[in-house]
This record gives C-alpha cells, sequence and structure tokens, in this order.
C-alpha cells in the first residue's frame, strides 16, 4: 500500500472512533413537568434521550387531575392530544416534531372517529402511526395515545 492509501485508512479508522463530544446535558433524562399528570404517579411523562423524546402514553384526563374529560371517543382523543401538546411544549418540542404515534383503542370500531380528530392536529406528511383496540385501558378511557418526537433532521422541519 502506497502512503496515501495508508493514511486514508487510518484517518477512516480514527473517524469511527473518535469519542462523542459531551455536553452539558445527561444521556437521558427523565421528565415530568407536572402540566399534565400528577407527579406521584409511578413514571415519567416523557424521557429524553439525545434528540428523541419518548412520550408515555396519554389518556383524555383534565391537565393536572385524573378525571376523564365527558363526551366519549371525541372529546377523550381531543384531550389525549392536546395533553401530548401541553408535554411536548413543555419540554421544548412541539406537534411538528412528533414522527411516531401508537393509538390503543377500547373499541376498534371507534377509529374513524379518532382519525377526524387526530388530523385536526397533524398535517401530511404524518407521522408513522399503529392502532390497535384494547380490552381496557387506564381509569376506563376510551382512547390512549403515546408518541415519539425528535428534533432531528427533518422531523423539525415537518409542517
Amino acid at each position: 500500500m502506497d502512503k496515501t492509501a495508508i493514511a486514508i485508512a487510518a484517518a477512516t479508522i480514527l473517524a469511527g472512533t473518535q469519542p462523542a463530544i459531551a455536553d452539558d446535558k445527561p444521556a437521558v433524562e427523565f421528565l415530568n413537568s407536572g402540566k399534565v399528570v400528577p407527579n406521584t404517579l409511578p413514571f415519567s411523562e416523557a424521557v429524553r434521550a439525545g434528540d428523541t423524546l419518548y412520550l408515555s402514553g396519554q389518556v383524555g384526563i383534565k391537565p393536572g387531575t385524573m378525571q376523564l374529560v365527558p363526551g366519549g371517543i371525541r372529546e377523550e382523543a381531543r384531550q389525549a392530544l392536546e395533553n401530548i401538546k401541553s408535554s411536548l411544549e413543555a419540554n421544548g418540542y412541539s406537534m411538528r416534531n412528533i414522527v411516531k404515534c401508537t393509538v390503543m383503542l377500547a373499541d376498534i370500531g371507534e377509529w374513524a372517529t379518532f382519525n377526524e380528530v387526530y388530523k385536526t392536529f397533524f398535517a401530511a406528511p404524518y407521522p408513522a402511526r399503529s392502532a390497535f383496540g384494547a380490552s381496557g385501558l387506564a381509569l376506563g378511557a376510551r382512547v390512549e395515545v403515546e408518541c415519539i418526537a425528535s428534533t432531528a433532521g427533518s422531523a423539525a422541519a415537518r409542517p
């Protein structure tokens, strides 16, 4: 091998083994804003790992309480998504940063109604999403939604 090839090979190896530059933030942060669910519950409202924020599932409770909003699937879905929005904003993110949602419905037959509400919170291109029926949700809720948000790359550029 000539000197140039050796230099390129060495640079390639070194580039892949450079230590990451530490910043002021811990690698993983466990977050509880207290704006949506009480801080006394045995889980974190959100966990930030790098540029990614993992939100715990949200049901349609009135913020700061454990009481579901009245009105069934439509109102619970709206409130669950408002709660997600509040949690995101409390941690420096927005709805446009969401890249994936998981939706759990007490009755999968209410999927179309949920979609009507969901579309008022998101615009194309939509986040990836899964939805499934569940035999029971916390507090007797009709819907629970959990999301993953990211500030990396094009996620932040979504409309």
